[in-house]
């Protein structure tokens, strides 16, 4: 989806007697589109150091193996996006429950070229966690949606490579909106800013959002796909761990002969 753009106002009260006047709209024109990255990226790093997670093995060695075993963050709750959206903790809950297919992608390209992983090689579910557990100095609680994606060499080798090398640090969701509301920072309209008053303190970013002085609430969203990307909305969507199982596997054989040699 394009980045929802507002027309340019003078000042910031024309610009919510605008959103308050044009909301069922707005809404609806959000909603009509799947939403997909646009915005910020990480910087590059071979497994996200904040988390303590270890491939194990070197790159060199993911590299040859046919399939690496990733966990990647593709969407996370509590933050202000570059769309102006605060995801909120649930959002996924139905779609979860009844989505019969997902896909990680390359780039929110739905084309055979570009799928990482389906079916079998592709688990998708939420996890909480905190901030600090993602590896980001901020406080409170995310609810993160998950993939833990099986990337197979002879499916797609040059994704296979990009994780293997830790050059992707940023996840985005392809989603359509279901329910949302519009919150505003301004007494002169008392339902957006109640909506404010009770999700504003959920963002863990507060300073953008301060300097919008509004954004969206979204309280349930449907899952579409998952993506790497180079950048996205929501830059706190990193690649939790990349490994190996056969290297895991070959790792306990390496301790338990080196256990016994020492015996």
């Amino acid at each position: 989806m394009k980045k929802f753009k507002l027309p340019k106002f003078a000042d910031k009260q024309e610009l919510h007697k605008f959103l308050v006047e044009n909301e069922d709209l707005i809404i609806a024109q959000k909603k009509s589109a799947i939403k997909e990255a646009e915005g910020f990226s990480s910087s590059p790093v071979l497994v996200y150091k904040g988390l303590g997670v270890s491939t194990q093995k070197s790159e060199e060695e993911l590299l040859s193996q046919p399939i690496i075993e990733t966990k990647v963050a593709i969407n996370t709750t509590n933050v202000f996006d570059s769309h102006k959206d605060l995801h909120l903790p649930g959002m996924w809950d139905k779609s979860l429950g009844e989505n019969k297919m997902s896909l990680h992608l390359q780039e929110h390209s739905r084309t055979f070229k570009n799928i990482i992983s389906s079916g079998d090689d592709l688990r998708v579910y939420t996890e909480s966690k905190t901030w600090k557990q993602l590896g980001y100095d901020m406080e409170g609680k995310t609810q993160v949606l998950m993939h833990d994606s099986n990337i197979r060499k002879s499916r797609n080798e040059y994704m296979h490579e990009q994780y293997a090398k830790g050059y992707v640090t940023n996840h985005s969701v392809g989603m359509q909106y279901v329910k949302m509301v519009t919150c505003i920072n301004d007494e002169d309209y008392p339902v957006q800013k109640e909506n404010w008053d009770k999700y504003f303190p959920m963002g863990a970013n507060k300073a953008e959002a301060e300097q919008w002085g509004y954004f969206w609430a979204i309280l349930e969203a449907k899952y579409v796909e998952g993506s790497a990307v180079a950048a996205g909305s929501n830059k706190f969507t990193p690649t939790v761990s990349v490994k190996s199982e056969v290297l895991v596997e070959q790792t306990l054989k390496e301790q338990a002969i080196k256990s016994w040699l020492l015996k």
